[in-house]
């Protein structure tokens, strides 16, 4: 299943995060995938509000990893950009274990990490920068796991 949806500034793209935020569940990864600046880290923000998040959720770029406990679920934030050129051995920093863990996954640069994503049910959203503050949103799945969500942001 996909859908396509354009936001015209940051608050709307926050907004879309939430409303995704608001349909997830245990278990649910998210992969995010455009260029930088795109906008996937705002998102994520809107993701991380609706999950009652209270910290200040940025891009873990130079951590790799950011963890959020919260409650109904809790947030795991990944920034794969710099294992690039990583070769999988050394990409082994338990990465797999909070991308099938006990709350939500979110997953920028997912490209770098594909060897822990092969046979994993996935949302992925790809972002566009389409002018000024507009972004162009391609939400889709091949498993039918998030058909719900799909259908319940297209709705929105």
């Amino acid at each position: 299943m996909e859908i396509v949806l354009v936001t015209k500034n940051k608050e709307e793209t926050i907004l879309l995060g939430k409303n995704i935020g608001n349909l997830l569940f245990r278990g649910a990864i998210i992969t995010l995938t455009g260029d930088l600046g795109a906008g996937k880290t705002t998102l994520t923000k809107g993701i991380a509000q609706a999950l009652n998040v209270n910290q200040d959720v940025n891009s873990p770029t130079f951590n790799i990893l950011k963890c959020y406990f919260s409650k109904p679920l809790n947030l795991y934030h990944i920034d794969a950009y710099r294992l690039e050129d990583v070769d999988s051995e050394n990409k082994n920093i338990g990465l797999e274990e909070v991308i099938e863990g006990d709350g939500v996954c979110v997953i920028e640069w997912p490209m770098f990490i594909s060897e822990f994503l092969e046979n994993l049910d996935i949302l992925n959203i790809d972002i566009r920068d389409i002018g000024e503050s507009t972004r162009k949103f391609t939400i889709k799945s091949d498993s039918s796991k998030y058909d719900n969500l799909i259908k319940g942001i297209e709705g929105k």
